[in-house]
């Protein structure tokens, strides 16, 4: 059994006004930045995960907040969740081409910061 939609692409002359309370995307993109969002999709990028699997890639955070990001991230068509009936249930996540399509971005984001702080580090460790 498999959650989650893809939403299918706006009309190129529909814009959202992401500064307003109601616009839909505000919400999507609320969830995409939230303090987990980002790490979950980051995570999914190379490959799907069990929960627990998932969990332990992203250090500090908890069970309930991951559960959390989840829902909300599959609910807004970025994750896909697939629950295998076993004893106990398999659950696996993974992204929908939109999550990847957003999530990939979030990569090359984190994969510039991380190679422009890796001389800083070098620098303070030699002049310590």
């Amino acid at each position: 059994m498999t959650e989650g939609s893809q939403p299918g692409r706006a009309d190129t002359g529909q814009r959202y006004e992401v500064f307003h309370t109601d616009c839909a995307a505000r919400d999507t993109v609320d969830h995409v930045t939230s303090r987990w969002g980002v790490w979950v999709l980051i995570s999914l990028q190379r490959h799907d995960l069990r929960f627990y699997e998932l969990r332990d890639s992203i250090r500090g955070i908890s069970e309930k907040m991951l559960a959390q990001t989840l829902r909300a991230l599959v609910q807004d068509g970025l994750v896909w969740r697939t629950v295998e009936p076993t004893t106990p249930p398999q659950v696996t996540y993974g992204l929908t081409e939109f999550g990847r399509d957003v999530g990939e971005p979030l990569l090359d984001l984190f994969d510039r910061i991380t190679r422009r702080l890796a001389p800083e580090a070098g620098d303070r460790e030699a002049a310590g």
